[in-house]
């Protein structure tokens, strides 16, 4: 018989020990179960750096926790502790992993667990998603490896045969492959965030039988193809991230089916126009985010129906023709962005009277005419006021003279010709999308993974009501 490692042989003396004691719970003090423990012995012993773990932690549950470590006690027939709940990254507490982490097989002995996360934890030496830890068996409710990159190979199809699953988040780690089209059968499935990592091939048709889905997240990957049309049956999704990938074709008018959607960003992606008309059946969306897609039409005219919308980004999207007065309408809208097409005409002057609007970007188009803005817009916006690039427009009032920095305008006043000229142009950088994403929206952000776990990075009642915190402008 194989010798264990002699990283574990502490871990393994101690739960022998505790398997070999009386356990007396006519107290009514609940105790844990023996192989339950030792299995978590062994889970810690093959991630965390510090070899006196076990000793430091005999009792887990009860008289020497961990704050990774979470427990119930079973029903009165099993008047036991069980592990519900194994956290470990440098969130939690030091020490952090090990630089030889990898997930035990021994997971499998915790048959009670519904939470794990795994954070920031395989950073040098190669690890993978074992399919053989996950399955029909498992009591799993929230899974969630987060900022891994040495976790590597392909999502295993085996999640999709976990029952009770309602978070499979895997972002920002190194996995490749496709997305499973088993996936799909997860109808209690409320987030799938994959973001950041390489994933390639399309996204399968079968996500659409995600039923109970808010959050979709596959930004930042290799994904190719077309949007399916599919994703039109999402019918509780609330935030899609599709962002930086290489997504083709247009974009399926099924999305108008999404009712409850509030975030929506397709921006850096090879899409093409139109937009569908079907999305202005979107009453709750509020960030609209298509910026870098060779979208080519007009700006559609019912974008300015949507009443809820806050930020709106369509820079560097080929766009032509006008700006639509009916922007003015969108009374919540706090940032627009439409640097980098081809609009013409002139600017509306009724978007100064925007109350909440704190970033509007024209630059680098075709437009012309008067900036007739009022007085206390332009001096609130400052540097947030980009209409730089547009060598037809020309201003008349004296409150431009000390804002010519902004409006890169050499002819501070309008001509009866309306003859004017413009500076150098300052190539735009397409990070305006950035800027505008509310917190909880960036996988790389600042939210606290442990924040999912109680629910979802969106906070919803029982009617799904999101609670949006907006975010500053620099």
């Amino acid at each position: 018989m194989a010798s264990p490692p002699p990283h574990l042989v502490p871990f393994l003396l101690l739960a022998m020990a505790h398997l070999s004691a009386p356990q007396d719970v006519s107290d009514g003090a609940a105790m844990m179960d023996g192989q339950e423990l030792l299995g978590l012995f062994e889970v810690m012993g093959t991630l965390l750096e510090d070899p006196n773990w076990a000793q430091l932690h005999p009792h887990p549950c009860t008289d020497t926790p961990w704050p990774g470590i979470q427990c119930e006690v079973g029903q009165e027939q099993d008047p036991t502790f069980h592990v519900t709940k194994l956290h470990v990254g440098p969130d939690v507490v030091n020490p952090p992993c090990k630089t030889s982490a990898i997930l035990s097989q021994s997971l499998l002995k915790l048959p009670y667990l519904k939470t794990l996360p795994i954070l920031s934890c395989f950073l040098t030496t190669p690890a993978s998603l074992s399919s053989s830890l996950f399955g029909p068996i498992s009591s799993l409710e929230q899974i969630v490896f987060k900022s891994n990159p040495s976790l590597s190979g392909e999502i295993p199809t085996t999640f999709s045969q976990i029952p009770r699953l309602r978070v499979l988040s895997l972002s920002q780690n190194n996995l490749h492959g496709g997305i499973p089209k088993e996936l799909g059968g997860l109808a209690g499935l409320e987030e799938l965030d994959l973001g950041y990592n390489h994933l390639t091939g399309e996204i399968p048709q079968e996500i659409g039988g995600l039923a109970s889905l808010a959050i979709l997240d596959l930004c930042w990957n290799d994904l190719q193809g077309n949007v399916p049309p599919t994703i039109g049956n999402l019918l509780s999704l609330q935030k899609m991230d599709l962002s930086y990938n290489n997504l083709v074709g247009s974009v399926p008018p099924d999305m108008g089916h999404l009712h409850r959607l509030v975030l929506l960003d397709l921006s850096h992606n090879f899409l093409s126009g139109p937009i569908p008309e079907t999305l202005s059946g979107l009453k709750e969306l509020e960030y609209f985010l298509l910026a870098d897609n060779p979208i080519n039409t007009r700006i559609p005219l019912f974008l300015g129906t949507v009443e809820k919308l806050t930020v709106v980004s369509l820079s560097g999207c080929g766009l032509t023709g006008q700006i639509p007065t009916s922007f003015s309408s969108l009374a919540h809208l706090t940032a627009l962005s439409l640097d980098r097409n081809g609009l013409s005409g002139p600017v509306p002057q009724n978007l100064g009277a925007l109350p909440h609007l704190g970033q509007l970007n024209l630059s680098q188009n075709r437009l012309s005419g008067e900036l007739s803005f009022p007085q206390d817009f332009v001096h609130r916006l400052g540097k947030r006021l980009d209409v730089r690039g547009n060598k037809g427009l020309c201003i008349r009032n004296h409150i431009y003279e000390n804002m010519s920095m902004y409006l890169d305008l050499d002819s501070p006043a309008c001509l009866d010709s309306d003859q004017s000229s413009s500076g150098p142009w300052e190539q735009g950088t397409g990070a305006d999308d950035k800027r505008l994403k509310p917190a909880w929206f960036d996988g790389k952000g600042s939210s606290d993974a442990s924040d999912v776990y109680g629910g979802l990075v969106l906070q919803w009642s029982m009617g799904c009501n999101l609670i949006v915190i907006l975010m500053g402008f620099l």
